[in-house]
């Protein structure tokens, strides 16, 4: 339990004046309920390298296919107080790479998360557990937050589509391929 907990909040004193703090009594569940069969933790990649658009982390014929998922909420990002801390898969979180973390969704597995009313949207690699806050259904890197324009805002409402390892492999490639337009 103390590596999910190590997600869900920095080190230190919390500012309970904010009412949304998570308390126990508020808890309506001991475990989340997973997604499918496959909620077991995957091994780890073991590799700390950059995830960001033009070096996205390739994805393997290991990933769970999820691609009968889909959900709409509010989504948050995490960064740098959580930069460098195990996940709940093992993998060190990396604030530049394109990773989120969801409370039932395969470790492992790949959604493309879009904000409604826009043309944004990132392909993410679920990696670890959360949010642990409530209203919220998924917490993004700070990277994946960025391309999606939310991170001075803090939230969004999103779409979130699971992706089978064909389409998630499909998607990231069209996700590199608009970002190099933006760059010329």
């Amino acid at each position: 339990m103390a590596a999910l907990a190590g997600c869900a909040m920095p080190s230190g004193p919390q500012n309970q004046a904010a009412g949304d703090a998570l308390r126990t009594k508020d808890a309506a569940f001991a475990a989340p309920q997973g997604y499918g069969s496959a909620l077991a933790a995957l091994p780890a990649s073991g590799t700390a390298r950059d995830n960001s658009l033009a070096n996205a982390e390739a994805i393997d014929e290991s990933s769970p296919d999820v691609h009968s998922f889909h959900q709409i909420g509010r989504a948050s990002w995490y960064g740098r107080a959580f930069h460098g801390r195990r996940t709940a898969s093992g993998e060190r979180f990396n604030m530049q790479a394109l990773t989120a973390a969801h409370r039932t969704l395969p470790l492992g597995s790949y959604v493309r998360v879009s904000v409604p009313g826009t043309a944004k949207w990132v392909v993410v690699k679920i990696n670890d557990r959360g949010p642990f806050a409530r209203g919220r259904v998924l917490d993004l890197s700070y990277a994946a937050a960025k391309v999606l324009g939310l991170q001075h805002s803090g939230t969004a409402k999103v779409n979130i589509e699971g992706l089978s390892r064909q389409e998630a492999k499909a998607a990231q490639a069209d996700m590199v391929a608009a970002n190099s337009n933006l760059d010329h």
